[in-house]
């Protein structure tokens, strides 16, 4: 079967949540890059939206938290471009927060953006793509938390995994029609993050990673680029882990600290 350029998305729409800024927003612009039109949707209009090849992503305002919004946001994307091709499910995320003491406010809105958000718009994106002849393709951003849980990260932890679990029950009921995916990534530098790794930039986080460095939003770019395309035409339900090989065991860096010649 001849794909031609699988990086080739020209005549593609494609959606981007939380796709003003950081992973999103590199997302975005990757799609963009490979010829795709984009729409990206937060909460507040970006001062300047992602863009590439000379052309810029449609905004769209809206709180994927609320159902009746993430409709709205898929019917916005059909009634710019006429279609829907792929969607990413990039808006997440959560501040750390105790776990005894944390509000049911917190809880609620953590999930609600990690897990209810993605499902509502997927589930707007469905009834666009099932009826096109090339069907369509999801992907969830997920996180390592959904495996590895962390001190402080028990709502969103919680969410994540049920964003994975989402994921392969989607691909079961909307293929073939729809491709349902899921990646899971690790440490990503970016701005907004950059305060969490210390003063030394994130040197001393990547020494516990295989690959010696933080990923990049461009590392996950290219993971959607991939999922989304030909060449993972067979690819549903699955999990494509984008974080360097994990981290390396606690037992593991205290033998190399006690021997740093190792």
């Amino acid at each position: 079967m001849d794909i031609g350029d699988p990086l080739d998305f020209t005549g593609r729409v494609v959606l981007v949540t939380g796709g003003t800024k950081g992973i999103g927003a590199t997302v975005a612009a990757a799609f963009l890059g490979a010829g795709a039109e984009v729409a990206v949707c937060g909460r507040h209009a970006p001062e300047a939206g992602p863009a590439a090849g000379g052309r810029e992503a449609f905004f769209v305002p809206a709180d994927v938290r609320d159902p009746a919004a993430a409709a709205g946001l898929v019917d916005s994307t059909v009634e710019r471009f006429g279609r829907l091709d792929v969607l990413v499910n990039n808006a997440g995320g959560s501040p750390d927060a105790d776990a005894a003491t944390v509000s049911p406010r917190f809880v609620e809105r953590i999930v609600a953006l990690n897990l209810l958000a993605p499902f509502y718009v997927a589930q707007a994106a469905h009834r666009v793509m099932r009826d096109q002849e090339e069907g369509g393709s999801v992907v969830n951003i997920g996180s390592v938390s959904a495996h590895d849980p962390q001190p402080g990260t028990a709502a969103y932890t919680a969410a994540k995994a049920g964003l994975l679990g989402l994921t392969k029950a989607l691909a079961l009921e909307w293929a073939p029609r729809v491709r349902v995916n899921h990646i899971t990534t690790g440490l990503i530098r970016t701005e907004s993050a950059a305060s969490v790794y210390g003063a030394d930039g994130g040197a001393s986080v990547a020494r516990t990673l295989p690959m010696a460095r933080l990923a990049v939003p461009g590392d996950v770019a290219r993971a959607c680029l991939f999922l989304a395309g030909p060449l993972a035409g067979y690819v549903n339900g699955a999990d494509l882990a984008v974080h360097g090989g994990g981290e390396f065991p606690a037992r593991y860096l205290a033998a190399r600290a006690a021997d740093p010649g190792r």
